[in-house]
């Protein structure tokens, strides 16, 4: 019998000919992560675990970028924490400034490649999907275990495959609208603790940094990872920027699935998820009587280049509605100086945008974009649960970036076409 893609790495990592769904493996890492919210716990964990040395220092790594630049004194602590145990273990370890947001970073810089198992104490860890990688969420006690042994247990998840069919004919459709409108369909525990292979001719088309943003999501339908089976924009894609060397795998034609969802995006909209749920989608035509007191552009979901280019031709000599803060958070500061010199900076700023340095800040109501009571965000970020942007009375709409952009402008959301 055949193996998923999925299946198949997991198999590899397990040093087994073959695994099936359901079945209990132990399996080698090629990269633990964690940041500064997570992996000062990790380290406490490690700590009691009785060995003095990470299993291989250069297969961690740790990225300050959720509460970072520090925003407070036990933020500049976690930070600080993670920095002396990168710097007694020798682990990889990349400061403010030259880094960003972690599952932005970690593609751009070829720490992640196809075929890799990887860990991470944050639950968006499965964004590394998008270039063929089994990659997935960890609590801190887990990654500390990883951290040790450099390898980890996995119970074989059963895998859904989502076929995407045709092409959008709106313009402004994009890989947030089909992983919201999945999302919408089977709904937040609709695969839960399993894989979601994601294929057809409307993936293929689909560009690298859309590709991760589906990836990034597969966690809000309660999936263990999110996965599309590398082509050739993923070799070109990874070529010039892997770090070590990788390996292509493919679903196998008589694979087995938990079932097999064909979607036709022809005549997708652009997806909004209302409160307080990410399966709570809406056409964007039906949503357009909501006011809006923030835009928020950016985060592990949407802060890659593609995003920020469609929001600026959106914005690109309009002004921002008067009532409306909004913010644009580069996903790295690659992307941010690309930003710069392509003079999308100045297209926010003079629209009335403000451009933040990059970090997770106000996705997590961390900082940078706290809603207060009553108030509501249009977000590209991936939840919109009751209180993640701040206040508990407060409202997040989740939606892609041109969606997000036309809002900002009009005051309430809006669908592109609007201000285009």
């Amino acid at each position: 019998m055949g193996m998923t893609i999925t299946e198949k790495i997991l198999a590899a990592h397990a040093g087994l000919p073959e695994v099936t769904a359901g079945q209990l493996i132990n399996a080698k890492l090629d990269l633990v992560l964690a940041n500064d919210i997570t992996g000062p716990m990790a380290i406490k964990e490690f700590n009691k675990i009785g060995v003095d040395k990470v299993f291989d220092p250069q297969k961690i790594v740790m990225i300050p970028d959720h509460f970072a630049p520090a925003k407070d004194i036990a933020s500049a602590q976690q930070c600080l924490d993670i920095k002396e145990f990168s710097n007694q273990q020798g682990l990889n370890y990349y400061e403010v400034g030259r880094c960003g947001i972690e599952h932005c970073f970690l593609p751009e810089q070829g720490l992640v490649v196809p075929g890799d198992v990887i860990i991470g104490a944050d639950s968006h860890t499965c964004t590394y999907g998008g270039l063929g990688a089994f990659s997935t969420g960890v609590g801190s006690t887990d990654l500390a275990v990883g951290m040790a042994r450099g390898e980890i247990w996995f119970r074989v998840p059963e895998t859904i495959k989502f076929v995407l069919t045709g092409q959008p004919k709106n313009p402004y459709v994009s890989g947030k609208d089909y992983i919201l409108h999945i999302i919408g369909l089977i709904g937040v525990d609709g695969a839960q603790y399993m894989a979601m292979e994601f294929t057809g001719e409307a993936i293929s088309a689909l560009s690298m940094d859309g590709r991760l943003t589906m990836a990034n999501m597969a966690i809000e339908a309660g999936a263990k990872n999110g996965i599309i089976a590398p082509d050739e924009k993923t070799i070109e894609y990874v070529q010039g920027r892997a770090q070590r060397p990788w390996k292509i795998y493919q679903s196998d034609p008589g694979a087995r699935y938990n079932r097999i969802i064909e979607i036709d995006v022809t005549n997708l909209e652009p997806q909004v998820a209302f409160p307080h749920l990410p399966s709570n989608t809406k056409n964007v035509s039906q949503s357009t009587h909501v006011k809006i007191d923030q835009a928020v552009i950016g985060s592990c979901t949407n802060g890659r280049w593609e995003d920020l280019v469609v929001a600026a031709k959106i914005m690109q000599n309009k002004k921002v509605h008067p009532d409306v803060r909004a913010i644009v958070i580069p996903g790295t500061q690659e992307i941010y100086l690309q930003a710069i010199r392509e003079g999308l900076v100045e297209v926010f700023i003079q629209a009335g945008a403000v451009v933040s340095t990059p970090t997770c800040g106000p996705c997590l109501g961390g900082y940078m974009g706290i809603l207060a009571k009553g108030e509501r965000a249009i977000s590209t970020t991936n939840r919109n649960f009751v209180g993640r942007m701040g206040h508990p009375e407060s409202e997040v709409y989740l939606a892609n970036p041109a969606v997000a952009a036309a809002s900002a402008i009009l005051g309430r959301i809006a669908g592109p076409e609007e201000v285009a």
